[in-house]
């Protein structure tokens, strides 16, 4: 399972999807998001596809699907079901795949009355990559996210900061969180596969990522 990651974020729409669409990307890896709420809206599934250019068979099935844009436990609870762990298992069949798992939220956001996303993660048990902000506030929320990954023993693969390029941000975030920033996504007029294989040959460790 080396070549499986989860990725979260210090809070929601801080570019998760586009993190993992762009891993997709770089990669060739398969997608999966195994909770989905606000399906309204549309699914990050769909948009993983678009951004990444990949088809169905590059992407799993979403275990729990709700359509109100509301954190898991209440969707679950407004759905009349219970989001249960024991159906959330890694693929076997994917063992020597790139897999790219996105959580939902931040690690804290719960999923039913007595567990967060981040028990989710303490089971599947994979390194982890933290998608956040570049800018202003991101110590704060950054620095909280990887306590808490820290403090379940859950492996940090690395950190990447999503806008401007702040140096300064990054350093501390560096050096408080015990941490390396892998990667950098700017901001990007037009998101697509291309555009985003750029930022990843530009802006990211590739050794990061070397098999």
């Amino acid at each position: 399972m080396r070549h499986h990651f989860f990725v979260t974020g210090t809070d929601t729409g801080v570019g998760k999807t586009t993190l993992s669409a762009l891993l997709c990307a770089a990669l060739d890896a398969v997608y999966w998001k195994p909770i989905q709420t606000g399906t309204l809206e549309g699914s990050d599934r769909s948009t993983v596809m678009r951004l990444a250019g990949i088809g169905t068979d590059r992407t799993l099935d979403e275990v729990y699907q709700f359509v109100p844009p509301v954190s898991p436990d209440l969707a679950a609870r407004w759905a009349g079901v219970e989001i249960d762990l024991n159906r959330i298992n890694l693929p076997t069949s994917l063992m020597n795949d790139w897999l790219v798992i996105e959580g939902v939220g931040g690690v804290l956001v719960p999923i039913n009355p007595k567990q967060f996303v981040l028990d989710m993660m303490a089971k599947l048990k994979l390194p982890v990559i933290l998608a956040a902000r570049s800018s202003l506030g991101t110590i704060n929320h950054t620095l909280l996210t990887l306590a808490a990954l820290h403090a379940a023993e859950l492996p940090v693969h690395g950190v990447v900061l999503i806008g401007d390029q702040n140096r300064e941000n990054r350093e501390t975030i560096e050096r408080f969180g015990h941490v390396r920033v892998i990667g950098e996504i700017p901001r990007l007029p037009n998101l697509h596969r291309t555009a985003l294989m750029q930022v990843f040959l530009n802006h990211f460790d590739r050794a990061a990522f070397s098999q």
